[in-house]
């Protein structure tokens, strides 16, 4: 163990549209309209994305090793607690988060108007300034099945830098 050591991870998640899904909530904001995801827990593609780089930058596992989705207690559950619970375990293990860089992956519901709001409650659940925090939206251009409006995704990056020993 090394104070100051740095590392990296990247996380994934993409959810499909569905009538029977929930509200569509993009890193913590309840986006406008209708759309609904299909999920366990309630669906945040960027919330997930970012805590599977968190876990993973640290060595602790994924989201669906923490939350698994055949757990009951993980129906509808928050995704930015289930991103502030993995805060807490890196913690725990050392870590803090340097910074968090995420892409939405969507065709028709745009980051940039909430863009301000997204960084702020990423960075709130990752304990850092909003300005170690960035969100950005992109299209698939009409290409396969984001391209065809059936869902979203998200990609995330998270570098952590080591503070301290585990606290076991």
């Amino acid at each position: 163990m090394t104070t100051g050591e740095t590392r990296v991870g990247i996380g994934y998640d993409s959810h499909r549209f569905g009538a029977d899904g929930h509200p569509l909530v993009i890193a913590g904001v309840r986006m406008p309209g209708d759309a609904r995801v299909v999920a366990h827990s309630d669906g945040d593609v960027a919330a997930h994305a970012v805590t599977d780089a968190v876990l993973g930058a640290a060595g602790l596992g994924d989201i669906g090793e923490l939350f698994p989705n055949t757990a009951a207690e993980n129906a509808g559950r928050d995704s930015m607690e289930m991103l502030r619970l993995a805060v807490d375990r890196l913690r725990a293990g050392g870590w803090r988060v340097a910074n968090v860089d995420v892409a939405v992956v969507a065709e028709r519901h745009k980051v940039g108007p909430h863009r301000p709001a997204m960084r702020a409650r990423l960075a709130e659940a990752l304990g850092v300034a909003p300005e170690a925090v960035f969100v950005k939206g992109k299209t698939n251009e009409g290409l396969g099945w984001i391209g065809a409006g059936e869902g979203l995704a998200a990609h995330a990056v998270a570098s952590l830098v080591r503070v301290g020993a585990p606290t076991d």
